[in-house]
């Protein structure tokens, strides 16, 4: 005998959704301790959804902040994969799209071929 549930179908879906919402923000968040260093050229977006150190003059100062920030992606994409039952390669490719999407202009891209553009 089914159970009926005391939610309904859209308050269910929510709740549901709820994680990845907050995971999606934890995401955003992270770019956000980007925007100086990127506004400036030092760090740079990847296509696959990580940040990269751009400047290596300064790669001893920033390769900790980006290292940390790609740990937390890293963490949200594998938790979206599993959920998704997709690769966490195609997560973070989806993320990345995202991510170029809410970042400022002036931000520095590295595209799949190895070239890198300016937003």
């Amino acid at each position: 005998m089914s159970r009926t549930s005391r939610f309904s179908e859209p308050t269910r879906r929510l709740i549901l959704a709820l994680p990845l919402l907050v995971m999606a923000g934890a995401a955003l968040a992270q770019a956000r301790t980007l925007d100086a260093p990127r506004a400036n050229g030092s760090i740079g977006e990847r296509y696959d959804g990580y940040a990269v150190v751009r400047d290596t003059a300064q790669t001893a100062t920033l390769k900790p902040l980006v290292d940390g920030v790609n740990t937390e992606r890293r963490q949200v994409y594998t938790q979206r994969a599993t959920t998704e039952k997709a690769p966490v390669d195609q997560i973070g490719r989806i993320y990345a799209a995202e991510i170029f999407k809410s970042a400022p202009a002036g931000t520095w891209f590295l595209q799949e071929s190895g070239q890198w553009v300016k937003k």
